[in-house]
């Protein structure tokens, strides 16, 4: 069954647009949301975890979040 995708969601994601990125990152662990929270497909997946960890590479996301 197909998933509908979310209608605000980027075409392309860019590790540069960190505001985008963190919307998709969780605020109490850090980790990247599963599918079945963003609602992306999984190539769309795939390409947000890709700029997310080049974000974190360069110190544009931090690695973990703190209490």
């Amino acid at each position: 069954m197909a998933k509908k995708m979310r209608k605000d969601a980027p075409v392309v994601f860019s590790y540069k647009e960190v505001k985008t990125l963190l919307r998709y990152i969780s605020p109490v662990s850090g980790q990247i949301e599963p599918i079945s929270k963003t609602g992306l497909s999984a190539k769309l997946q795939r390409m947000l975890a890709r700029e997310v960890k080049r974000a974190r590479h360069l110190a544009l996301l931090p690695f973990v979040t703190r209490d």
